[in-house]
């Protein structure tokens, strides 16, 4: 098989949506698929691949490895190498851009798939060429991300916050029917407030 998904359990039922845009990612460059592995991972291995390879102490988003980019000839032969996604990434990002987690997560498999093609973002104008392949890809893959969202696992639902518990209402006594006599010039004796209760932490 070309494309090699390596995922978690939750996330192995996205392996055919994966392959599916990469190639059309790759494709729609006029480039052929090759040997390529995709893992799904988390911050932790972004982490170490960053610092390891990179120099560069923290988690990313997606790291590509191209094995042919060097050759003379790596314009015309199949694409080859490895892209490696976090997932925490995934979910963040997916929040802070207002997107779904599988928009988030095509995105980054078509963002890694484009570095195996030879893409860069380093200067301003490879940004603005990559980022035009990239929103074509995505464009194109609206039926792909569908299906991918469907096999991503659904988030826990939250439990609804329970209002807290209230301290029972403290039974005040009663006033007498027959006001009590006073001194002159005195005014009238209070009972005393009982005690408030301390609210007890949850």
């Amino acid at each position: 098989m070309p494309i090699a998904v390596t995922a978690p359990a939750p996330w192995k039922k996205t392996a055919p949506g994966l392959r599916a845009l990469v190639t059309l990612a790759l494709k729609l460059e006029s480039r052929r698929v090759g040997e390529i592995a995709v893992v799904l991972a988390d911050d932790a291995a972004l982490r170490e691949l960053n610092r390891g390879w990179r120099g560069i102490d923290r988690a990313t988003d997606v790291i590509s490895f191209a094995y042919d980019e060097y050759e003379a000839d790596a314009a015309t032969r199949p694409v080859t190498g490895d892209l490696v996604i976090s997932m925490d990434r995934v979910r963040e990002q997916a929040v802070r851009y207002g997107v779904s987690e599988g928009a988030e997560l095509a995105r980054l498999a078509i963002h890694g798939a484009l570095h195996l093609g030879g893409h860069d973002h380093e200067h301003a104008a490879e940004r603005e060429v990559m980022r035009a392949s990239e929103d074509a890809a995505m464009k194109a893959a609206r039926a792909l991300i569908r299906k991918l969202e469907v096999a991503l696992p659904k988030a826990p639902k939250r439990a609804a916050k329970r209002a807290p518990k209230l301290a029972p209402k403290v039974a005040t006594k009663r006033a007498p029917k027959r006001a009590p006599k006073r001194a002159p010039g005195r005014g009238p004796k209070l009972a005393p407030k009982p005690p408030a209760r301390r609210a007890r932490k949850g």
